[in-house]
């Protein structure tokens, strides 16, 4: 049986002011998750840094383990700085893993009623 090689995982940056956001495409795994979390440090060490950073994740296929852990550390590098961290159009399959390891309430996830007590920023307007 032959391996159908996965696409890329990628993370597009769109800047705007007071927030950022990624947006996730592919696979969020142990071998990509170190390269979402270099992406957000980078974005959050900025100057000046954004109010809010946003995850696109509606291009997302999978999140194993290290793709949480990844998300985990972005929140505590969010937090350190004061930062709301807000998680867009999340997979049922990223829900439910969220919800199941108890860190769903970590994040900003739209249109589930949750939000954090800092004030909510104007996220990039999407480009294209």
């Amino acid at each position: 049986m032959t391996e159908r090689p996965s696409p890329p995982f990628t993370v597009g940056v769109e800047a705007g002011p007071g927030a950022v956001r990624l947006r996730l495409a592919g696979d969020l795994d142990f071998d990509t998750s170190d390269l979402l979390v270099e992406r957000a440090q980078a974005c959050l060490a900025a100057d000046p840094g954004p109010r809010d950073l946003f995850l696109d994740c509606s291009g997302l296929r999978l999140c194993d383990s290290m793709g949480v852990a990844g998300l985990l550390q972005i929140h505590r590098g969010t937090t350190s700085r004061g930062v709301a961290l807000h998680l867009e159009n999340p997979p049922a399959f990223l829900r439910r893993i969220l919800d199941i390891t108890g860190t769903a309430r970590l994040f900003v996830l739209d249109g589930a009623g949750r939000r954090t007590e800092q004030e909510e920023g104007t996220p990039p307007a999407p480009s294209g």
